[in-house]
């Protein structure tokens, strides 16, 4: 759809009148526009545009107090409630690793930013809300009862955009913005070579870069003595058990601009078909099973012992979300953690094309 088949902004907000239940994702996707268009569509009727400025927005946001951090992909919604502390800035990478608010951010992906307030009654919802230049949700910030409001306006002040037009000129993904790199770019013995060196599982991605593989294609290539596939159901069936034994986990949700990570033990798990709910006080977790197309239990190498992961993917290859159980840099694996990833059911791999 070009920009001039694109419904207007006065169109969008009509829509969204019309369907107030509907998410914001969805309704974007129903109206084939994306959700930053939805948005920017209120500029000057309830939203802000903002500049993307991810170091001063993150050390804006610690004296804003606790807020829900929410990010999401496609198929899984990852929410944090607590504090932006232990702020790390910079250019190719940005940090938050307080202990609850945890986040990998890439501020070159961020394009467009708001700071939305909704009124419903005398109830009026905050949010700061940053999208790639696709449109796409990267992070989003919502305030709470507890958060400090003159901080939050101070910060939106500071951030506030000389264009408040409510359209978007955005750019479509790129053919190779998401897109695999071809598979069988190095051989098995390669990889293997490659993957036994590991001391760190943060060498990981410079292993794939260097081999120029997907991180799929290396767990389809690799053996089953280092990733191994398992049935689709073995995702709720991890969660129910770490909930039911109190054990901590690690859970990563990202996209191509962040990275949201929980880390501790998880309680009240509902799940209603194809949907995984994490419920927690400070956590909450939405995952679309309908969407999983593979989980590989995957084992890496480090100066520590190896350490186990479950990842599950979409038909299209890419990683919806990643679980490992919760250690410290240092530390060897937990054996309940090693024992859960290595007794759930297996399924006969697939192999590389």
């Amino acid at each position: 759809m070009d920009q001039r088949e694109r419904p207007s902004p006065h169109e969008i907000r009509r829509a969204q009148q019309d369907n107030p239940k509907i998410r914001e994702h969805d309704l974007a996707a129903r109206l084939g526009i994306s959700e930053a268009e939805l948005v920017a569509a209120h500029c000057g009727l309830g939203a802000i545009r903002i500049e993307p400025r991810v170091n001063d927005l993150l050390t804006g946001l610690e004296a804003v107090g606790e807020v829900v951090a929410h990010t999401r992909n496609e198929s899984a919604v990852h929410e944090k409630i607590g504090v932006y502390d232990k702020v790390v800035t910079g250019n190719k990478h940005a940090l938050v690793l307080g202990d609850d608010i945890d986040l990998r951010i890439f501020p070159k992906v961020w394009a467009h930013g708001f700071a939305v307030e909704k009124r419903n009654g005398n109830d009026i919802s905050r949010s700061l809300q940053f999208f790639d230049a696709a449109g796409k949700a990267m992070h989003k910030v919502q305030l709470g009862p507890a958060s400090n409001l003159d901080s939050y306006q101070k910060l939106v002040a500071e951030l506030e955009s000389s264009n408040q037009e409510p359209i978007v000129v955005f750019k479509a993904s790129g053919a190779n913005d998401d897109a695999e790199v071809p598979d069988q770019a190095a051989t098995v013995e390669d990889l293997r070579e490659y993957w036994s060196q590991l001391t760190d599982v943060h060498q990981f991605f410079d292993m794939l870069k260097t081999l120029k593989l997907s991180r799929r294609e290396a767990v389809r290539m690799v053996g089953e003595d280092y990733a191994w596939a398992l049935d689709k159901d073995a995702i709720g069936a991890m969660v129910q058990q770490a909930a039911e034994d109190e054990m901590p986990i690690m859970c990563f949700v990202g996209n191509r601009g962040c990275i949201q990570i929980h880390s501790g033990p998880i309680k009240w798990v509902k799940t209603i078909w194809p949907w995984i709910n994490v419920l927690d006080e400070t956590f909450h977790l939405h995952l679309g099973t309908h969407h999983i197309r593979e989980v590989w239990a995957v084992r890496k190498p480090t100066k520590n012992g190896h350490v186990t992961s479950l990842e599950a993917y979409g038909a299209d290859g890419k990683m919806i979300i990643q679980f490992y159980g919760k250690r410290h840099e240092g530390e060897g694996e937990r054996e309940d953690w090693r024992f859960l990833a290595e007794t759930l059911p297996r399924i006969p791999g697939p192999t590389a094309a």
